[in-house]
């Protein structure tokens, strides 16, 4: 497995133990409302149900937004390689590695580490369409391009 390939199934990874997460905080909010139902606390359970929806509705939206990375990320191939950078690459920098993709952070892989950042981001817009040697500043940092997978 290359290092591109590695990075692409960490991602891959964190982004499903994400949506485990939220499905199951969702479940656990569903089952508190069940039985705030069972109350008849008046106004004070009332707001409380209302707290809850608020809750839901919120950490639904979140699993949407990560969902829409998941679909994001599993539309690169990380086996396919360009000669400049477009989104699935991986970027060597002088200030270190960033696979271009979604707004994931930063990692560790393989005992490197690795930001991944989307395309829409001010450094990614930046980025994009570069070829190996270019550079690019951003906020005072100079970026030197040392290679692209």
């Amino acid at each position: 497995m290359t290092l591109k390939q590695k990075i692409h199934h960490h991602y891959l990874q964190l982004i499903n133990e994400k949506i485990d997460q939220l499905q199951q905080v969702l479940a656990d909010l569903k089952e508190s409302g069940a039985n705030e139902t069972k109350s008849t606390a008046g106004d004070k359970h009332e707001t409380a149900l209302a707290m809850l929806q608020i809750e839901q509705a919120n950490k639904r939206a979140q699993l949407q937004e990560i969902v829409a990375q998941k679909s994001a990320l599993e539309k690169i191939n990380p086996a396919l390689s360009a000669s400049m950078i477009v989104n699935g690459s991986l970027i060597k920098t002088n200030k270190g590695y960033f696979f271009m993709s979604v707004a994931l952070g930063k990692a560790t892989i393989a005992g490197i580490n690795v930001i991944a950042l989307s395309p829409q981001s001010p450094l990614g817009m930046k980025l994009i369409g570069l070829k190996k040697g270019d550079t690019v500043t951003l906020n005072g940092n100079i970026y030197i391009i040392e290679g692209i997978d």
